[in-house]
C-alpha cells in the first residue's frame, strides 16, 4: 500500500490588536479546506487566542511577548527580557512543529516567531496593511522571504525592494451584497432617511464615541445614526428613535453598511479599503500622533488625495462647528466621492489569491 501523504503545515502569527489578526482569520479557512495542518503562535492570553478559538482545527501556542514601544516606559526594561525569551520559545516551537510556511501579520507577538522561523530556515511571508511598516514588521524584514504590502507607497520605506510585492488590500466578500432594507429592519431605522455610521474598531475609539455623545441631539436632527462603539465604548445612556448602538456586529454588518450613506471611521488600512471597495463616502479620523506612529494619518491623506474621503483631526472630531458641517458636506456631495472610488478603484487581492500565491 502507498504511504499516506504527510500533511503540509503552516504557522500563522500576529496579534496585539484586531488589525494584526483579521487577515489571518480570513486566510485560515482556505488552508483548512485544502487539508493543511495549522498552528497559531500568539501571546499567552492575548486577544488573538480568543479569536482563533473559533477554529477547532487550529492548534494555538502562547509565548512570552514584550510590547515594542517607540516611547520611554519602565515596562520596556521588563520587555527586554521577555522578547529574547519569546524568541527562544518560538524557535523551539517552530522546530517542533516543522512547518512548510510561516505567515506573519505583524504586531509585537510576531517578531519572536519570525526570528524562530529564520533560525529554523523556514520560508516566511509577512503582510503590512499600512503605508509605513510597523515596528515589529521593520524589525522582522531581514528575516522574511516575501513582504506583501497594501499601498504601493510602502516600497519607498524598504531598502531591500526585491522582497516587496504590492498586492493591494486582501479583502473577503463579507461586506458585499448588503441589503439596505434588511439593514434598516435590523437597526429598526427608516431605509429612506439619510444615515450616518460611526465605527471605531473592535475595542472602540474613545474620541469618536465621545463625539457621538456630545453631538447626539444635533446629529439626529438631520441624520439617523448607527454607532458601533466597540468593546470598551458602549454607552447605555444614549437612546433615540433614530439611533442604534452596537458593541460589535458580524453577519449583519454588510446590511448596515448598505444602509449607511456616510461612514465616520478611524483610518486603519483594513477598514478604509473595505469602505472604498463599497464606494462609501468617508470622514476619516486618524489616530493622533501621540497614540501611533502616524500611519493612519498617511492612510487618510492617501485616500483624501484620491478624492475618496475627508479628514477631521482627532482633537476636532467632537467640535460641532467642524463635525456637523463636514457631515453635511460629505452627504451633499456623496455621489462625487463614490464616483472617485468607482473611476479609480483600489487594487484588491482576494483571500484565495493570496493563499495560492503563498503556496507556490
Amino acid at each position: 500500500m502507498p504511504a499516506t501523504q504527510e500533511k503540509k503545515k503552516i504557522i500563522f502569527t500576529g496579534g496585539g490588536s484586531a488589525g494584526h489578526v483579521t487577515l489571518n482569520l480570513a486566510l485560515i479557512p482556505w488552508f483548512i479546506k485544502h487539508g493543511w495542518e495549522i498552528s497559531y503562535i500568539g501571546s499567552k492570553g492575548g486577544m488573538e487566542q480568543e479569536l482563533v478559538a473559533k477554529f477547532p482545527e487550529v492548534k494555538y501556542y502562547g509565548i512570552l511577548t514584550g510590547k515594542l514601544r517607540r516611547y520611554f516606559s519602565w515596562q520596556n526594561f521588563v520587555d527586554m527580557i521577555k522578547i529574547p525569551l519569546g524568541c527562544l520559545q518560538a524557535t523551539v516551537l517552530v522546530h517542533k512543529i516543522n512547518p512548510d510556511i510561516i505567515f506573519s501579520k505583524g504586531g509585537f507577538v510576531s517578531f519572536p516567531v519570525v526570528v524562530g522561523g529564520y533560525v529554523n530556515r523556514k520560508k516566511i511571508f509577512m503582510h503590512e496593511s499600512d503605508i509605513t511598516p510597523g515596528l515589529a514588521n521593520k524589525m522582522s524584514l531581514p528575516f522574511v522571504s516575501t513582504f506583501y504590502t497594501t499601498f504601493p507607497e510602502t516600497e519607498k520605506y524598504i531598502k531591500n525592494k526585491q522582497k516587496v510585492r504590492c498586492v493591494g488590500p486582501v479583502l473577503s466578500d463579507r461586506l458585499f451584497n448588503g441589503n439596505r432594507e434588511k439593514g434598516a429592519e435590523f437597526a429598526e431605522l427608516d431605509p429612506h432617511k439619510p444615515t450616518v455610521m460611526v465605527i471605531g474598531g473592535s475595542l472602540g475609539a474613545k474620541s469618536l464615541n465621545d463625539a457621538v455623545e456630545q453631538n447626539f441631539e444635533s446629529i439626529l436632527k438631520k441624520y439617523q445614526l448607527i454607532h458601533i462603539a466597540g468593546k470598551n465604548g458602549y454607552n447605555d445612556k444614549l437612546h433615540h428613535q433614530g439611533y442604534h448602538q452596537y458593541e460589535y456586529v458580524d453577519a449583519e454588518l454588510k446590511d448596515l453598511m448598505a444602509l449607511a450613506d456616510i461612514v465616520v471611521s478611524r483610518a486603519g488600512s483594513n477598514s478604509i479599503f473595505e469602505l472604498a471597495s463599497l464606494h462609501k463616502p468617508m470622514i476619516l479620523v486618524p489616530l493622533p500622533a501621540k497614540s501611533s506612529r502616524g500611519e493612519q494619518s498617511l492612510n487618510a491623506k492617501s485616500f483624501a488625495d484620491k478624492g475618496y474621503a475627508e479628514i477631521i483631526k482627532d482633537e476636532d472630531i467632537a467640535n460641532p462647528n467642524i463635525l456637523l458641517p463636514m457631515l453635511d458636506k460629505v452627504y451633499q456631495n456623496r455621489a462625487k466621492y463614490s464616483q472617485a472610488m468607482a473611476e479609480n478603484p483600489v487594487k484588491i487581492t482576494t483571500n484565495e489569491a493570496l493563499c495560492e500565491d503563498i503556496c507556490k
